[in-house]
């Protein structure tokens, strides 16, 4: 109830969980994928960027609604409505996403801390993995609103990293609005692409709003407080989903601008010295502090999503150091081993996409349900555009089989 009282207040105090939910969409993925996109195909997919940050908006605000009008998280309500095999089966699925999440994050991390410190990849893999336990603490003793403060203000330090060099050297306008133009360019073409919505619409990010939104405004009864907190949360989603879709659209656009054509961009460390030899020094040390920011807060974020999303499925607690071990080992292997990092993390945001529908699809049939929803229930409108996003997305990654395949 104090929480619902403290709602009349000011609407700018009330907002925050989807910032928090928005670090998902400028992760350490994001960057390998949009930047790979610019360097090899220029223009072509600044539409992927717009219309998946469409969806996303859609999709946060479908999940932030779930939990402030049910007071369950979307792993709840899925377990709620789940039998055990079938349960067992949707976490395992869950959790092979949470490990190709935390794979992006922390070997973005770790990149980073290579660019800027000269460290071995293993060792800053390490560093980003324990930084993470560390902001996870924050939220733990301190509570989610300082926890949300933290990763906002990484937010920002990402927002000026990949901004600054669209003032440097400012992209054709001309250029900019033929890549709106949706189209591809053979099998390559449509892989980014499925891994730049991968890397946009996040599977772990779709779980972790419902339990952000219900965590910091409680579940209030139906009528003018829920009402209100509604409509500030869809501010919420809209100014966050602005701020991400501004940072990925700035790193396609950096790479279509400086890096297409020139050689060793296919790499987040050949990136970044393309962008040192064309827009200088300072910009480049930007870009590497914009990148270590989203390493560190997207790890935090994701391994608070995973915790979240077994307790909920699981219905059990585990401790923080063993939940963060289980994600964190596969990313220390592929770096320990050698594997291309930045291919590596192009992959993961593909395996995302894949589980993506496994997000989608429970989100809007809860969402849809009158019996759950009540009056909050989606209109018609709502759930034709949330069955048309996860048709689309899964579409896609049909199509990515079969070219792959062909291929």
């Amino acid at each position: 109830m104090a929480q619902v009282t403290r709602a009349r207040g000011g609407g700018w105090y009330l907002l925050g969980p989807a910032f928090v939910a928005a670090i998902a969409y400028v992760d350490p993925g994001n960057v390998a994928a949009n930047i790979s996109a610019g360097a090899q195909f220029g223009f072509l997919l600044v539409w992927v960027i717009v219309i998946a940050n469409v969806m996303a908006g859609l999709v946060q605000y479908l999940s932030a609604k779930l939990g402030l009008v049910t007071g369950r998280t979307l792993p709840e309500a899925v377990r709620d409505h789940t039998r055990t095999p079938s349960r067992i089966g949707y976490w395992i699925q869950a959790e092979l996403v949470a490990i190709a999440t935390d794979l992006a994050e922390v070997v973005g991390g770790a990149i980073a801390l290579c660019l800027l410190f000269g460290l071995p990849l293993l060792l800053g893999g390490v560093i980003t993995g324990a930084v993470s336990l560390v902001l996870l603490a924050v939220q733990d003793r301190r509570g989610q609103q300082m926890f949300e403060r933290v990763i906002t203000g990484l937010l920002l330090v990402i927002a000026v990293g990949f901004l600054a060099s669209l003032f440097v050297k400012p992209p054709p306008a001309a250029d900019v609005l033929a890549g709106l133009v949706p189209r591809f360019d053979g099998p390559e073409s449509v892989l980014l692409a499925t891994a730049m919505l991968g890397a946009t619409v996040m599977p772990h990010a779709v779980y972790l709003h419902s339990g952000l939104a219900r965590d910091r405004h409680g579940h209030p009864e139906a009528g003018a407080a829920r009402a209100r907190l509604l409509r500030i949360t869809r501010w919420d989603v809209a100014i966050a989903m602005l701020v991400a879709g501004a940072v990925n659209m700035a790193m396609l656009l950096i790479a279509a601008t400086n890096l297409q054509g020139r050689n060793d961009t296919d790499s987040i460390q050949g990136a970044h010295a393309a962008v040192r030899d064309a827009l200088g020094p300072t910009v480049a040390l930007l870009f590497a502090i914009g990148l270590l920011a989203s390493g560190l807060a997207s790890t935090s974020v994701g391994a608070y999503a995973g915790a979240m999303i077994m307790q909920g499925l699981l219905h059990k607690t585990f401790p923080l150091l063993l939940r963060r071990l289980v994600t964190l080992i596969p990313a220390l292997v592929v770096l320990a081993v050698g594997l291309d990092p930045s291919r590596a993390l192009v992959i993961s945001q593909v395996v995302l996409s894949f589980g993506i529908p496994f997000a989608l699809v429970p989100l809007v049939r809860l969402t849809s349900n009158p019996a759950l929803m009540g009056a909050d229930t989606n209109n018609r409108l709502t759930t034709l555009l949330g069955w048309t996003v996860a048709a689309v997305i899964t579409l896609l990654n049909v199509a990515l089989i079969y070219l792959t395949v062909a291929g």
